[in-house]
């Protein structure tokens, strides 16, 4: 599936229904298209691992970086929202 827009997004723009410590953490192929959204639209950072919410959408866990530590990817894999 190509990825979708990936243009970096405000700060404000966090998932309403994101509650931090939810989801189930994914990888392997499950976790290849969040990743590279969130790499595409907010470069030079390491993904540790990714995390799928309950309403499909993910969590990319970006470090190394100073912002951001929270990027939000939705299904199609389009970068959402991020967050420290």
């Amino acid at each position: 599936m190509p990825i979708a827009d990936t243009e970096p997004r405000d700060r404000a723009q966090i998932p309403a229904s994101y509650k931090q410590g939810s989801g189930t953490i994914v990888s392997g192929s499950a976790a290849n298209n969040p990743t590279k959204a969130a790499l595409t639209a907010y470069p030079g950072g390491i993904v540790d691992r990714v995390v799928k919410l309950s309403n499909g959408e993910y969590e990319v866990h970006n470090i190394g970086v100073n912002w951001p530590h929270h990027i939000f990817v939705n299904k199609d894999f389009k970068v959402v929202g991020a967050d420290d």
